[in-house]
């Protein structure tokens, strides 16, 4: 590849003067996610459920970046959270709708009601609220981009997910109904992690992650910094002409257990 042609496709993953949000981004992913578009040039804000999370997360960041309290489906803080953004950047180009949840762990018929909707509230309504108000309120007349932090689960079946996966099946489905209401305006992607090293998925490898690398093609489960990098391209300009579709990032996971191969 000519010194020319590497500068081009740098060029098109370049997001300086552009700003972002990404919710729950405190931590794992969300943090990840932050600090990567803030390395690559775009302003960022951070929310967090709480102020000194979001403040401590956009202090730890080399970059543009300030922290915003909002839980994601607050809808004034939300909307308090788009306005600070146009006031003191101009502009939302990115959103990132990584805030998840998952109360509801055990068979779908043992969960009462109240773990059931705020699985679905964090994990389907938030990126439905948050969009739309990013739409409204800039993206629309403007221009945009959305990546919805979705997973692997919600393609499949598993013991014990069962809410949490139908949710994120619902926001993948969520993902190509916006990209359609949206275009051609505003991009909506979605990425489906595998398992990956944070907080939220735990339960998932702590216990055995030899086991589970083992069994994954490329050896290892993911971090947070794989899938950062997958949204960071997902609303660049490199991919200027994707929209309405789900980034697999699993290692090769939904592959099945390499062992027998090997």
């Amino acid at each position: 590849m000519t010194e020319d042609n590497t500068s081009a496709r740098e060029a098109t993953q370049d997001l300086a003067g552009r700003t972002a949000i990404v919710t729950g981004a405190s931590r794992g992913i969300g943090l990840a996610t932050a600090a990567e578009l803030a390395a690559r040039g775009a302003d960022v804000v951070l929310t967090s459920r709480k102020q000194e999370s979001a403040d401590e997360a956009a202090a730890g960041i080399d970059g543009s970046a300030v922290g915003y309290g909002a839980h994601a489906v607050d809808e004034d803080a939300a909307r308090a959270c788009i306005d600070f953004t146009l006031e003191k950047f101009g502009r939302i180009d990115i959103l990132v709708n990584n805030a998840g949840t998952n109360p509801a762990f055990g068979p779908v018929i043992d969960q009462d009601h109240a773990r059931f909707a705020k699985t679905f509230d964090v994990n389907l309504w938030a990126p439905v609220l948050w969009t739309s108000l990013a739409a409204r309120a800039w993206m629309r007349e403007h221009g945009g981009a959305v990546v919805n932090t979705a997973s692997i689960g919600g393609m499949g079946f598993e013991a014990g997910l069962g809410v949490y996966n139908a949710s994120k099946a619902a926001l993948i489905h969520l993902t190509k109904q916006l990209a359609l209401e949206l275009s051609p305006t505003i991009r909506v992607n979605a990425v489906a992690p595998g398992v990956v090293r944070t907080r939220l998925a735990e339960a998932l490898w702590r216990d055995h992650e030899q086991l589970v690398a083992a069994g994954t093609a490329l050896g290892r489960i993911g971090e947070p910094e794989d899938i950062a990098s997958a949204i960071a391209y997902l609303v660049s300009d490199g991919a200027k002409w994707i929209t309405g579709e789900t980034m697999v990032i699993d290692g090769g996971q939904r592959l099945g257990n390499v062992q027998m191969f090997r």
